[in-house]
């Protein structure tokens, strides 16, 4: 079968297109200081593929910007010069090496990226919600559109984070339940904890001082993370969870950073967590972004022999 020419498109087509650039470009300020930063905006970009990303190498982010590779290393250096990256040699593949923030480049990602949704906030806040929906349909139409003619994104699963509905958190506590009993062995017991939490967290929900994210990948729930107000100047994390299909994305290291980011922006001078030594995949999560280890113990509980760990994060200003 041979392929359909298509006629080249309109000159006014064209003409609408390169409009929508420029009044897109000037109203979300591209051609600003981005942020409010010193930085470009490829610095800021790779700067949060270094934050959204499980140990990245840096092929795979050159790739994915379209990034010359040579640009991508002064980038990087400057990135490790200012303490903000670390590297690993990879475990399979001696010519490349896993890229990490550091606790200095996730504290100089995080205003960033809190401006960033501030911006994002203040272009819907004066629309009405049916507006609203009216325009991020859009954008999911104009992308839908035009990603069939861009290169495949390497990563073609985006997860979406949002607010907690009625319902989210009952399924919160039922992927505890499941997860756990499956992977773990975990009882009934866990089950009812995670419980009593969440309903602490309906009952006592401080709206200034408190938040839950839902991310939905492909308008699936896959996972959740909260944080909640243990003091004045503590924050905690709590609840931090993944559907086994949603493993391998990053996803859980983008809920750790959100959770992070709101704490910095809340004021907050301390993160804490606790959980388990078994825990692996989410202890590297916390220990890359900075979480110390403070206190192990071990206890009898959930119908298993385990450790219990508390975690500990400082919340310094970046300085510019």
């Amino acid at each position: 079968m041979s392929a359909v020419t298509l006629p080249d498109p309109e000159v006014a087509q064209v003409k609408a297109i390169r409009h929508f650039n420029r009044f897109y470009t000037r109203t979300i300020g591209i051609l600003d200081p981005y942020l409010g930063s010193e930085m470009s905006l490829t610095d800021v970009r790779v700067l949060y593929e270094l934050a959204h990303r499980a140990e990245p190498v840096a092929s795979e982010i050159g790739r994915d910007l379209h990034l010359d590779g040579g640009y991508l290393s002064r980038i990087l250096r400057r990135f490790e010069s200012q303490g903000w990256l670390q590297r690993r040699p990879h475990p399979r593949d001696a010519r490349q090496s896993l890229l990490a923030l550091t606790e200095a480049g996730h504290a100089a990602f995080a205003p960033l990226q809190q401006k960033s949704r501030d911006e994002a906030r203040a272009l819907l806040s004066p629309l009405p919600l049916a507006e609203r929906r009216q325009l991020v349909d859009a954008m999911g139409t104009l992308q839908a559109l035009l990603e069939p003619a861009a290169q495949p994104p390497a990563r073609t699963q985006a997860a979406v984070l949002r607010d907690p509905a009625p319902g989210d958190i009952g399924w919160v506590v039922q992927q505890h339940g499941e997860v756990y009993a499956r992977e773990y062995g975990w009882n009934s017991e866990f089950e009812a904890l995670v419980a009593d939490i969440a309903a602490q967290f309906l009952r006592k929900f401080q709206p200034a001082w408190e938040r839950c994210w839902i991310a939905e990948l492909n308008g699936e729930r896959v996972g959740a993370v909260f944080v909640v107000r243990k003091s004045a100047t503590t924050a905690q994390l709590r609840m931090l969870i993944l559907s086994p299909k949603a493993r391998g994305l990053g996803l859980g290291a983008r809920l750790t950073d959100e959770c992070i980011a709101f704490a910095r922006a809340k004021g907050y001078k301390k993160m804490v967590l606790w959980t388990n030594s078994c825990l692996a995949a989410a202890r590297g999560i916390y220990a890359a972004r900075g979480f110390k280890l403070v206190k192990s113990e071990p206890y009898e509980g959930f119908g298993q022999q385990l450790v219990g760990e508390t975690w500990e994060l400082k919340l310094a200003t970046p300085t510019n």
